[in-house]
């Protein structure tokens, strides 16, 4: 390799992608499953590690690959044992993820886009606007070099972005996270968030068997497109009706995301409209309180008028519950991320 360019990372490769590296460079065909081993089950960061592999053949992939884990370069600590880190991108961007220990569960929030195209007004991250999508290596780096990496048991993908604006990356990702020869994680362990774009729900649905949450937050459509942009072009109506052509099995769940404004979308008349739309779907209401951010016009709703709407869906048939708030102090909490200073640095 010329003296200047960068080694091409191996963490993010499939098992035909690591095939085709292997007789590029000369090496058995069953290489490629040993890389395999060692990337996605033992998680090494150093192909001179790879002990079952010749030193000839380390010695060749040396020096052109790397495996590619990039320890995060910033971390913060909340009150609550909530850990937000931040990682650097193959682009030279900066992301943030976020681990969430909850006693024997624990769970990472992991980002897909820097920044974000879809411009929701209640959240930094849509504030940050779009620096570019991650790439399946940025993706997989985030659970790959987490310290507490071998303390998880859940992944969400609600972080930074817009999952289905990436769908390449993401779908590569979760297959990843889930084939036999990678993380082996089960699909029930792994929640996609999206607001609802079309064409890569289209495909999320049909070539993968992880949870969803829909980021709904209104069931208005132009009441929400006053909060979330995105709805003018994914509108919730036939977001819904993509859903209800889907064939649930009762190992996939289908929820959704709803954080309650005061005065804003937690009337009766929403909640009327929400048991409205979401009936005859089997899913899960998870209301979220709001996370002021700054210049926002927008206000948490109190707690009592929550546990109301909260009651008031579970009387008419939906499952409803309120999701508890995390890393709030050190702007982990769900809508704070936002690396747009981090990346000027």
């Amino acid at each position: 390799m010329e003296n200047g360019e960068r080694k091409t990372p191996l963490l993010g490769m499939a098992l035909d992608e690591l095939r085709n590296v292997a007789a590029r460079l000369g090496l058995p065909a069953y290489t490629a499953g040993q890389m395999a081993r060692w990337i996605y089950v033992t998680r090494t960061n150093d192909i001179a590690q790879m002990t079952n592999l010749s030193q000839k053949a380390r010695q060749a992939l040396e020096a052109d690959y790397e495996v590619g884990g990039c320890a995060p370069v910033g971390q913060q600590t909340s009150v609550d044992g909530t850990v937000k880190y931040l990682f650097p991108t193959e682009s030279g961007e900066r992301v943030e993820s976020v681990f969430i220990p909850d006693g024997d569960r624990a769970t990472l929030c992991v980002s897909t886009q820097a920044g974000c195209r879809m411009g929701c007004r209640f959240c930094m991250t849509g504030r940050q606007g779009f620096q570019g999508n991650l790439t399946v290596r940025d993706i997989l780096n985030q659970i790959f070099m987490l310290p507490e990496r071998e303390r998880l048991t859940n992944i969400v993908f609600m972080g930074q972005g817009e999952p289905m604006d990436n769908i390449d990356a993401v779908l590569k990702a979760t297959s990843l996270l889930t084939a036999d020869y990678g993380f082996a994680w089960s699909p029930k362990r792994i929640t996609v968030s999206t607001v609802g774009v079309g064409r890569g729900l289209k495909r999320f649905l049909d070539e993968s068997e992880c949870h969803l949450a829909i980021s709904l937050h209104n069931p208005f459509p132009e009441e929400r497109q006053e909060m979330m942009p995105a709805e003018k072009g994914y509108g919730i109506a036939e977001c819904l009706d993509l859903l209800r052509t889907h064939e649930w099995s009762h190992q996939r769940r289908l929820s959704f995301e709803y954080i309650v404004f005061a005065g804003l979308n937690d009337s009766q008349r929403h909640a009327r409209e929400l048991v409205r739309r979401l009936g005859g779907l089997h899913c899960r209401v998870n209301l979220i309180r709001f996370h002021t951010i700054p210049d926002t016009p927008y206000k948490r709703a109190a707690e009592e008028r929550m546990t109301w709407l909260r009651d008031y869906l579970s009387r008419h048939g939906l499952t409803a519950t309120i999701r508890a708030s995390r890393g709030e102090d050190i702007m982990a909490a769900c809508g704070l991320l936002n690396t747009a200073k981090k990346n000027e640095l």
